[in-house]
Parts: structure tokens; sequence; C-alpha cells
């Protein structure tokens, strides 16, 4: 498990963000932690368990061969790495399983949402790529939210989640994300592809 303490310090030097940026700001206030490229490899070399959600965004950004790269070198340090599969991920069915084979990621390693869900809370870090309303929390418990009663990965209950992300523009669903702006996450923007690059770099 990763070391509470240092995660503590860690996830006590992000927050560091722009006061003038506006879109950084929920509706409600709250702000969002950023995370540089050299926080999100800190983050996942001291990880022991490691769940990647694969989105959308990792298909516009064509970054699942560097995903594959990354999973390598953490399993290659001892880390357990996994991917949870959202059904409606992507613009089709299956369409996060076919970039992740051909990135020749053990079929083994693709995980279906009822399989993994209950494992989150027991996870060091969710590695959100380019994922958006297939992880957002409100869909469990905000009745108002027009996502409401859609199963959603619980990426919200590992210990952190790092969210690999270009923007803060909303999904599909044209909705703020609670994920976003909850207490163990942080964000790291930029093309997904660019950003997981440098993590490899960092983490070599």
């Amino acid at each position: 498990a990763m070391n509470r303490s240092f995660r503590n310090v860690l996830f006590g030097a992000f927050g560091k963000v722009d006061e003038e940026d506006a879109a950084m700001a929920a509706a409600g206030g709250e702000r969002v932690q950023e995370a540089s490229v050299g926080d999100a490899a800190m983050l996942l070399s001291g990880a022991g368990s490691v769940i990647v959600c694969p989105g959308y965004g990792m298909a516009v950004a064509q970054a699942q061969h560097v995903v594959g790269e990354l999973a390598e070198i953490l399993e290659a340090n001892g880390t357990q790495v996994r991917y949870a599969i959202h059904p409606v991920a992507g613009r089709m069915p299956g369409h996060m399983n076919v970039l992740l084979a051909e990135a020749k990621i053990p079929y083994t390693s693709l995980m279906e949402l009822e399989e993994i869900n209950e494992d989150f809370k027991n996870t060091d870090v969710a590695l959100v790529v380019g994922a958006n309303d297939v992880v957002n929390p409100a869909a469990k418990h905000n009745p108002a939210s027009s996502i409401y009663g859609m199963p959603v990965l619980n990426a919200d209950l590992a210990r952190s989640c790092i969210v690999l992300k270009r923007s803060m523009r909303p999904g599909f669903a044209g909705i703020e994300n609670e994920l976003f702006f909850a207490p163990n996450t942080v964000l790291t923007f930029g093309d997904a592809k660019d950003t997981l690059e440098k993590v490899v770099e960092a983490l070599r």
C-alpha cells in the first residue's frame, strides 16, 4: 500500500491553481487540484495497485500504446495494473477493448465494470485516461443529475485518483464532473499521449 504520509505530503503540495482561471472552478466554488507530470509519476511509482479507466479521450489522443508502456514499467516494479472497462466508454461498444488489444495489453487484465467496481476502494491509484461521464460519482447519489442511475466506475473510491484531461470541458452528457473536485483527485492537463510519454520518461 502507498505510504500514507508520503501521499499526504504530495497532496499537500497540490492545488497551486491560477486564481484567474475561472474554468477551473466549479459552480459551487470548489477548485480542482492540478498535478504536474512529475507529481503524477511520483504517485504512480509509490502505488502497489493501479486501475486504469480509459475513455473516449484515450482514443482521440491515440494513447493506448503508451498506456501499455506505462503498465509494463509499473508491473516491473511490482505494481498490480488492471483496466476498468465501462460498457459505454468510447463511441461504440467494445471501443476500449479494441484499442487496448491493439496495444497488446493482455485480455486477462481487462475487467468489466461489474467485476472490478468493488476493488477501487482497495486500490492505491485510479488513473483516468480521457474518461469523463463514466467516472462521475453524481450518477450514484445525485437525483438531479442527468446521468443519475447510470452505472459508473468507482474511481472516486480509490485512495488517489489521477485524471488526464485536455481541458475542463464537460463530457458527452454536458455536465460537470464531481470527481474532478474530490479531495483525493488531481488533474494533469494536456494531450493524454504526450502526458503519458512524459510520465513514462520520468519513471524509466
